[in-house]
């Protein structure tokens, strides 16, 4: 290639550090040089929106669709997306088959005094935008509040020490990247509190018939990764999952095996669904899918009595 790759992302702190990252990765792996690689910060109808839940507005989409957008139009190479926040399916055209290796796919929680989930008060006020982090808390103190949460990292925990809330939850890789880690109360241990799927996993898309890019890409792309993403991702897709879908989903690799465990929740939260599958590695594929048709059964069953 005798051109510069472009690189698309968000323009928030911490997008910003997973578009480095993803720099910095290709010209560790390739040919390329820093000055081969620029990065482009792009508005996402997402950080428009700072008071209400994204499933309200739109949806997942809303931080990957102005982005897919440039990429189709080829104003950009690579898009850099957190595939947490991506919808199950992949848009027409477009391809996300690549991902940096993992990082921390747990949750933690910050307080105001280094208190644990049990030390808060009753009537607590708890700050999450997810309906997943608000179901699961409550299974585990049914006395505690959510109230709704928007904004980046640095901007919630600000709100917490202003008052506003008594406890925030928020995802472990996003706050060692922007380096709060003094900051935690919490870590909960996958067991305890499910992940999103594909927390933690930073995904590099382009389009399906760049095969230039292509070829880069898969140069970056981390095996483990890959399959655990894929996992996770099948999981959604059968529950045809989205913002307002409360659903938990983590794998893990052991040798030859591939662990798999998720959750579902009824619309109000008052219902969890759970599954937990071991299975071959070669055949991760078909577990996701497995796991997530055992919940989809599990939760119609439940509907019909």
């Amino acid at each position: 290639m005798n051109r510069k790759i472009i690189i698309g992302s968000r323009g928030s702190k911490l997008a910003m550090v997973y578009a480095q990252k993803a720099k910095d990765q290709i010209v560790k792996s390739t040919d390329f040089s820093e000055e081969d690689i620029v990065i482009k910060k792009i508005t996402t109808k997402g950080d428009e929106f700072h008071d209400v839940r994204l499933s309200e507005v739109g949806g997942k989409g809303l931080f990957s669709s102005n982005i897919e957008k440039k990429l189709q139009d080829k104003n950009i190479d690579i898009a850099v997306h957190a595939l947490k926040d991506m919808p199950a399916f992949e848009t027409q055209g477009l391809k996300t088959d690549v991902f940096l290796e993992r990082n921390d796919p747990r949750e933690i929680l910050i307080t105001m005094n280094k208190q644990k989930l049990s030390d808060l008060k009753k009537n607590s006020i708890i700050g999450t935008s997810s309906y997943r982090r608000e179901y699961q808390i409550k299974k585990i103190r049914s006395d505690l509040k959510c109230n709704l949460i928007r904004g980046n990292v640095d901007t919630r925990i600000k709100k917490l020490k202003d008052g506003i809330y008594d406890a925030i939850i928020l995802s472990y890789a996003g706050v060692k990247f922007l380096n709060f880690d003094d900051e935690i109360s919490e870590i909960f241990s996958p067991e305890k509190v499910i992940p999103s799927a594909g927390q933690g996993i930073i995904a590099l898309q382009c389009r399906e018939g760049d095969e230039e890019i292509n070829s880069v890409l898969k140069k970056v792309n981390h095996n483990e990764t890959f399959i655990r993403a894929h996992v996770e991702r099948n999981i959604l897709k059968i529950l045809e999952g989205d913002c307002e879908t409360a659903v938990g989903a983590h794998s893990i690799i052991k040798g030859d095996k591939i662990i798999v465990e998720a959750e579902l929740f009824s619309l109000d939260g008052s219902k969890r669904f759970y599954e937990k599958k071991t299975g071959k590695l070669e055949e991760f594929s078909q577990i996701g899918k497995e796991v997530g048709q055992i919940l989809k059964i599990k939760s119609n069953n439940s509907y019909k009595r």
